[in-house]
């Protein structure tokens, strides 16, 4: 399938932007179906919200137990009794 540079509006700031050859190669690797709806500028300045709490501040952290040591641990979310809470070591060691 052939791709041309497609010239696209961020729908945050208003801003024209180039949705390249490449980028578009990119989408279309990675299954992707829809096109970007942010310019460059506008997706970094999101992701760098993101580091917080999506207004560039710090995430408000709740204490809990952890379900496997019991030890005392922080989490970004507030933690419900129906799901186990685990400290970082014992979450990694449950992934791996």
């Amino acid at each position: 399938m052939a791709f041309e540079d497609k010239t696209l509006k961020c729908k945050d700031c208003g801003a024209d932007f180039v949705f390249t050859v490449g980028e578009q190669e990119f989408y279309a690797e990675k299954g992707f179906e829809n096109e970007p709806a942010r310019c460059r500028d506008c997706r970094d300045s999101r992701k760098r919200g993101r580091d917080g709490d999506g207004r560039g501040g710090q995430r408000e952290m709740h204490e809990a137990v952890c379900a496997q040591c019991g030890a005392t641990t922080q989490v970004p979310f507030k933690p419900r009794n129906d799901r186990p809470i685990y400290c970082r070591d014992c979450f990694t060691a449950q992934k791996g």
